[in-house]
């Protein structure tokens, strides 16, 4: 229970209002993306299962969100 301790309930608050505002970023980037692509990305990985768009897909959304994470730790 020392760990606990030294915890206070504005670090609590910050840590939920900047996870809430980096989902909110990523769900901003998955508009953006599906906007400016010409096709239907959630299709063309479910239906004609296109594995290198999904890991295309999957390793943006690991680069933004380390760019995110960046920003909101600096």
């Amino acid at each position: 229970m020392e760990y606990f301790a030294a915890i206070q309930i504005a670090e609590i608050i910050s840590t939920i209002f900047y996870t809430f505002l980096g989902v909110t970023l990523m769900w901003v980037v998955w508009k953006v993306i599906d906007w400016l692509t010409p096709f239907s990305i959630v299709r063309e990985i479910e239906h004609d299962q296109n594995i290198a768009l999904s890991i295309l897909i999957g390793l943006l959304f690991v680069s933004v969100a380390i760019i995110i994470a960046a920003v909101i730790l600096s």
